[in-house]
């Protein structure tokens, strides 16, 4: 389990509404609300810079974040980020405040190793990642930070499935625990889908020796 916790500092707003919203963003900040743990939601602002930096990390929305508005700290869950369309900056942030005893839904990134120490690899297979991430119930206090999934041992057309992956006990997956996670694809499964795309194209293109021969010019007469 992760215990690292992201750092922001926020000042409190105390207007909402979408004119209040474009004068927070005018002076480079970013709204914000806190909310949840049956309390009244927090209306902050987040500096943009701040918030753009820590948008970059991957375990983002699955690490805790301590967000501090005049001199108190407030243990949040970052959960939705809005960005805008054209220039992806960030627009506002919604934050769900959680204790110990919160239970919520996050969805874990997938981390694969050892590709080396997989034979499959070694003969040329590919690695096949069909979940990239898993969605688990967990206290928001022990969210992992990752799920580690070792390729030692797998051969080509082996795969390792939920069940292998032993999550902590307080960690309940959504997805049946027989859904496979990952496999070793062989070589020739890959390849063979281009000799099968290019036939239709091929089937397609007029063939030369098929094409009209030009009228030879008549003779001139001497």
């Amino acid at each position: 389990m992760s215990k690292n916790r992201t750092q922001l500092a926020a000042e409190a707003r105390a207007e909402a509404g979408k004119g209040a919203a474009r004068a927070v963003r005018r002076q480079g900040k970013i709204p914000a609300v806190i909310y949840g743990d049956n309390k009244e939601p927090a209306l902050i602002s987040l500096g943009e810079k701040d918030l753009t930096k820590e948008l970059r990390s991957r375990h983002f929305f699955t690490q805790l974040c301590e967000v501090e508005v005049g001199g108190q700290k407030h243990l949040v869950l970052p959960r939705d980020v809005q960005l805008n369309p054209v220039t992806d900056r960030p627009e506002h942030a919604d934050f769900l405040r959680v204790s110990e005893k919160t239970t919520i839904t996050v969805a874990v990134p997938i981390k694969v190793t050892n590709e080396r120490g997989a034979p499959g690899v070694v003969k040329g297979g590919t690695v096949n990642i069909v979940h990239h991430e898993l969605e688990v119930a967990c206290p928001a206090t022990d969210i992992p930070e990752d799920f580690t999934v070792d390729l030692t041992g797998l051969e080509i057309g082996s795969g390792l499935r939920i069940a292998d992956l032993k999550l902590p006990k307080n960690v309940k997956t959504l997805l049946d625990t027989n859904t496979t996670v990952i496999t070793i694809v062989a070589p020739s499964a890959a390849k063979a889908e281009e000799p099968a795309a290019a036939a239709p194209a091929a089937a397609a293109a007029p063939s030369k020796a098929a094409a009209p021969a030009k009228a030879a010019a008549p003779a001139k007469k001497k």
